[in-house]
């Protein structure tokens, strides 16, 4: 890795010669750290916080097996798994948030809103109720065939000698509620305990997450997620527009089908674990933007980090509001980010 300065602050990072690089800087460097240890608290409080209450330092000790024994199995057999899977599943969404909307040049493009989600969720609530038997191994690849067939699908009704971004997400939505119209579909048909744990599912739950869903997520979000950091000069030269990324040297319409089917693939991920979580995908991008701006050397990774800190937090409340009940934590996250997606989309009306 060599740093050659740009300023005072902004230094290029490169690794393999030029073949990834990116700006970075002192102060988003920073921001970072403080984002990590901001999660990593939220993780340690989320994990304390439940029916029996652990203190943080008995959490840390639990972690690690060490302290009183009834303390490391809540921690370790219990919640643990429920939120590194949250942690996790957020980090996904999030980031497969930030390529889309680097990709659409729309900041209202999100897996949730181009219909990607729904048809991840119709593949894996296929597997669910037509399925029953089938192991839940089965539904990360599910789901990535799921997103990957629907993001197909809006990509040849969406051409036109190349990719018009508006038309792509017009095009989405449309695929999207058909996809959301055969999920509804079958959970009406099936069997009704079947279609109430599809249902859950659904509305986006990490409830009875344990160390075979972290198993399960943990390949898809160590590879993908450095692809996507791997993929983060390509995202900065596309917005530029296609004719100035052309001319810098980027094969467009190349490097824009790998973008795409990297973020179809974390979305796949993140869903097939933790449900529709509705709008962490939009929510944070938008957040990571302000904080660290919009080069995506930074922004991807700050992306990740904000997603999963708003999916723990949202898990924490999830479980704790309304105790016993424990309330899919995609209504939390809903309840956030539909008001943001409405003033997002006023703010558009108004430019």
């Amino acid at each position: 890795m060599s740093r050659s300065s740009k300023s005072k602050e902004t230094f290029a990072v490169r690794l393999k010669g030029n073949q990834i690089s990116f700006l970075t800087s002192k102060r988003q460097i920073f921001v970072l750290v403080v984002l990590a240890v901001l999660l990593l608290l939220a993780m340690i409080v989320s994990i304390g916080f439940g029916t029996k209450y652990v203190n943080p330092w008995a959490v840390v000790q639990g972690i690690f097996g060490q302290g009183n024994a009834l303390d490391v199995v809540v921690v370790q057999k219990l919640r643990l798994p429920r939120v590194l899977v949250g942690a996790m599943v957020g980090a996904c969404l999030a980031m497969s948030g930030a390529i889309t909307q680097g990709l659409i040049r729309n900041p209202l493009a999100s897996p949730d809103v181009m219909g990607v989600t729904s048809g991840a969720s119709l593949a894996a609530t296929a597997i669910i109720t037509l399925i029953p038997s089938a192991s839940v191994f089965w539904l990360p690849p599910a789901a990535f065939i799921g997103a990957a067939l629907t993001t197909l699908i809006i990509y040849v009704l969406s051409w036109k000698k190349g990719i018009n971004p508006l038309m792509l997400v017009l095009v989405g939505v449309g695929i999207g509620s058909v996809a959301s119209s055969l999920s509804t579909m079958l959970l009406v048909t099936g069997p009704t305990d079947v279609a109430q744990k599809a249902f859950n599912w659904l509305l986006g739950s990490v409830y009875g997450s344990s160390w075979k869903h972290v198993n399960m997520i943990l390949p898809w979000f160590i590879v993908l997620g450095g692809l996507s950091l791997v993929f983060a000069r390509r995202i900065n030269m596309l917005q530029l527009g296609d004719d100035l990324a052309a001319g810098a040297g980027s094969r467009v319409e190349r490097d824009r089908t790998l973008l795409i089917f990297t973020a179809v693939g974390l979305a796949g991920a993140g869903i097939s674990v933790g449900g529709a979580i509705g709008f962490v995908a939009l929510l944070s991008p938008h957040i990571a933007r302000k904080l660290i701006g919009s080069s995506y050397g930074s922004l991807l990774p700050a992306s990740g980090l904000c997603g999963a800190f708003i999916v723990v937090l949202a898990d924490v409340a999830a479980r704790n509001l309304f105790s016993p009940l424990d309330i899919p934590v995609g209504v939390f996250t809903s309840a956030i980010g539909a008001p943001f997606f409405i003033y997002l989309l006023w703010r558009s009306r108004s430019s």
